[in-house]
């Protein structure tokens, strides 16, 4: 009777420490799952096309297209000769591809709650400039505009100056160092 009491409690701590773990194991997953909604949500897809980040990462910081409705990048694509006050040629090949990349994966695609935010705040607008975008001009405004005249900022459009992560997609303002 004795042995069979043993071998009882021996089963059920095994089964307890077993429970405990798989338990344990299925929180964890949860709890880091959530984690990376939490965190990962706002980011942006990062740029993931080669055509595009090269040439159009020549000039100035390659931006995730999540920050911008298709019709937006389409009027962008469509004045490449009068690029912001530059000639931006590209070969029609480039054209095509860099076209279909910024399309397929523009804000209207996008599961980040930052492409969400930019589209309800353009209320159907296509603007030119992401520097145009409500929302983005929002989440800048206790920022003193002589901030982006600085040397070391340039201007309101070169996100990394700030966002040392943009290139990763992420504009987490709590990581933003602004430069003197």
């Amino acid at each position: 009777m004795q042995w069979k009491k043993l071998v009882f409690s021996i089963a059920c701590l095994l089964a307890a420490v077993i429970a405990g773990v798989v338990f344990a194991d299925d929180h964890e997953r949860r709890h880091h799952d959530d984690d990376h909604e939490e965190h990962g949500s706002e980011r942006l897809a990062p740029v993931s096309n080669e055509t595009y980040a090269r040439e159009c990462g020549a000039c100035h910081f390659a931006y995730q297209p999540g920050l911008l409705p298709a019709g937006s990048w389409e009027k962008i694509l469509g004045q490449l000769p009068s690029h912001f006050g530059e000639d931006a040629p590209l070969d029609e090949e480039s054209l095509k591809t860099v076209g279909r990349y910024l399309r397929e994966n523009a804000a209207e695609g996008s599961s980040s709650k930052r492409s969400r935010k930019i589209l309800r705040s353009l209320k159907g607008q296509a603007p030119a400039r992401i520097t145009d975008v409500p929302y983005i001009r929002e989440k800048h405004h206790e920022l003193d505009s002589r901030v982006f005249e600085r040397p070391s900022v340039g201007s309101f459009s070169n996100c990394i100056a700030c966002h040392a992560t943009a290139d990763r997609g992420d504009y987490d303002d709590d990581s933003a160092r602004i430069p003197r």
